[in-house]
């Protein structure tokens, strides 16, 4: 590792594309991840389904940090297809161990599986290390299989080492060992330039296993967009689907939070190990909110809230008691909602309307964190951050690919009180959702630190002041 952080090695920069196929020796694939990485690769895996039996997606996954295509016909959570991701972005394809049954398949071009089928549609090097019993690989079959791939297609084959067999028997079809196929790889690479360096066209990466550092935390959060009543039937949303809301949730418990759900309208199902409140309009939305601030009987508020949810901004001024008729001419007065999430600073801070220290604040003064969906441009949002008095504000273009209402992913920017921002790329929601605990986690850290003594009460203001900011 070099001084600026960054990896350093023959590999340096590189993705490599790891298929792992049906042997005994599928666990030494594990091993050569490593030696990969060593050499500063990025490493994605690829598995046959005969090869899942022998070491599980969880492990490739855990150390690779990308997801594991071990399904030719399966999605990334963008909607790619993720053998075609992979075969259009690595800079290399390696195939070890590759078994008799792929070597067979890959040299007739039967894409049965995503080992074959992203070496198919790939146009990069492929590096193939076979491993089997000796007999099967001096079969004739196999040396023609062997041939065509090294002649016809171009592949650098690793050959086999000679030595005892998973059979008993002695003989050629060892494994080569990983060193020997890193060099194979660095060769096949030799005066290449990095095939795809844009992170957002290479294979997504998984969230890593996060220590529980909310364990004994309260955390509250809201969810879905709200619905403002028109009449009995009818009513004013939006198109939040509360996914994101259900990942933020996901990941505190996880990370050993005790987690208050207030859930609008939502399209996906909510955490079992959350404590679910079902509200309808932004009216019951606060109503849930700032119960929630207070805690339960005689315990302590939350730590945190996490506003996520897509509250209308106006509502019906005078909603029908029954249900409108298709023939009335129907002209609709609407009202401002109430801004929660500037409400709840208040309280926590102990502050009047006009900003003044006019009431006890909270013990402890909870982490607040809003969000902000923008059309375009995330100008407006460090000025909300500032008006609302909150810690943190994840601003998002809702108009951006893969950024919008119901998607999997997300792109963000998170605005902190101090000015800064942190422009995250575009992630699986579950990813963002730890990037933005991993901030909740610093600062109750922050505020525990700073608050020895118990009296929260000191913290009651936030940020800088942007004089003429919306």
């Amino acid at each position: 590792m070099a001084d600026d952080g960054h990896p350093r090695g023959r590999l340096a920069g590189r993705l490599i594309g790891l298929g792992v196929t049906g042997s005994i020796a599928a666990y030494k694939a594990v091993d050569l991840v490593r030696r990969l990485q060593d050499q500063g690769a990025d490493v994605v895996v690829l598995l046959t389904p005969s090869a899942a039996r022998f070491v599980g997606p969880l492990t490739f996954a855990a150390i690779s940090r990308h997801p594991v295509e071990g399904d030719v016909l399966a999605l990334l959570p963008d909607g790619r297809i993720g053998h075609i991701v992979i075969a259009d972005s690595v800079d290399a394809l390696v195939v070890a161990p590759a078994t008799a049954h792929w070597l067979g398949a890959m040299a007739n071009g039967l894409s049965g599986d995503s080992v074959t089928a992203a070496c198919l549609a790939t146009t990069a090097p492929v590096v193939v290390a076979p491993a089997m019993d000796g007999d099967m690989y001096a079969h004739p079959a196999t040396q023609a299989n062997v041939r065509r791939l090294r002649d016809d297609f171009g592949y650098a084959l690793v050959e086999p080492e000679s030595g005892p067999l998973a059979s008993g028997q002695q003989g050629i079809g060892r494994l080569a060992e990983s060193g020997r196929i890193v060099d194979a790889v660095v060769a096949a690479l030799a005066g290449r330039p990095i095939r795809e360096p844009r992170s957002e066209r290479r294979p997504p990466t998984v969230a890593p296993v996060r220590d529980p550092d909310l364990a004994g935390r309260r955390i509250v959060i809201t969810g879905g967009g709200t619905r403002e009543p028109i009449d009995t039937v009818r009513f004013i949303g939006n198109r939040s689907s509360g996914k994101m809301a259900v990942a933020l949730a996901e990941a505190a418990l996880d990370r050993g939070a005790a987690v208050t759900l207030v859930a609008a309208n939502t399209t996906v199902s909510l955490p079992d190990g959350a404590t679910i409140r079902q509200v309808e309009t932004t009216g019951q939305l606060r109503a849930a909110v700032l119960e929630a601030l207070t805690g339960p009987g005689d315990e302590a508020g939350p730590d945190a809230l996490i506003m996520a949810a897509a509250v209308a901004d106006f509502t019906p001024t005078r909603p029908s008691a029954g249900k409108l008729t298709r023939g009335e001419r129907v002209i609709l007065e609407l009202s401002p909602t109430p801004d929660i999430l500037a409400e709840a600073a208040r309280i926590a801070r102990g502050l009047d309307a006009a900003g003044e220290p006019t009431r006890q604040a909270l013990r402890p003064v909870p982490v607040l964190v809003g969000f902000a969906a923008e059309a375009g441009s995330l100008d407006r949002a460090p000025g909300k951050l500032v008006r609302k008095q909150v810690d943190l504000i994840v601003g998002n273009d809702i108009t951006a690919p893969g950024s919008g209402f119901g998607t999997d992913t997300n792109r963000v920017v998170i605005f902190d009180a101090s000015g800064g921002q942190e422009a995250l790329p575009l992630l699986a929601k579950r990813e963002v959702a730890d990037r933005i605990l991993d901030r909740v986690a610093r600062l109750l850290g922050e505020r525990d630190a700073t608050d020895v003594d118990g009296d929260a009460a000191t913290r009651q203001t936030v940020g800088p002041t942007h004089e003429g900011q919306p």
